[in-house]
């Protein structure tokens, strides 16, 4: 089956990874960064060749995201970067084809042990299935 495994972040966390650090989240050094780089390219290495592995993204700060949802009147309205209230977003994922809802859970956890500075926020990893279209409704 396959699954979207999901990781969130905020913008005050991509400014702390660009050395920025602030109330959310302190800077990270360089070495911070590349040891999640790191962490992340052998564990995407890991589910490629496992076979696990379909896609894998990491996207770019809030900051640059574009919404565009319907006005009141019906008509497009469209925001650059994400709304005020907004505090987490999606940061990056994975779409994996595992045997099971027990083995993509035990790769969520390690993403879980991904390398961060101390004091660092941590967020869950969600999981979801991807719905093929076979499910009775």
């Amino acid at each position: 089956m396959k699954y979207l495994v999901m990781v969130q972040c905020s913008q005050a966390d991509y400014e702390a990874m660009q050395g920025k650090g602030n109330e959310h989240s302190p800077a990270w050094a360089q070495e911070d960064v590349q040891a999640m780089y790191a962490f992340m390219g052998a564990l995407n290495d890991d589910l490629a060749e496992s076979g696990e592995l379909v896609d894998a993204r990491g996207l770019t700060e809030p900051s640059r995201t574009r919404t565009v949802g319907l006005g009141d009147d019906g008509r497009s309205v469209i925001t650059d970067g994400p709304y005020g209230e907004t505090k987490e977003l999606l940061a990056g994922y994975w779409v994996l084809d595992c045997a099971s809802l027990d083995r993509v859970t035990e790769i969520a956890e390690r993403v879980l042990q991904c390398p961060q500075p101390a004091g660092a926020p941590s967020y869950p990893v969600v999981i979801r299935p991807v719905d093929d279209g076979s499910a009775d409704v």
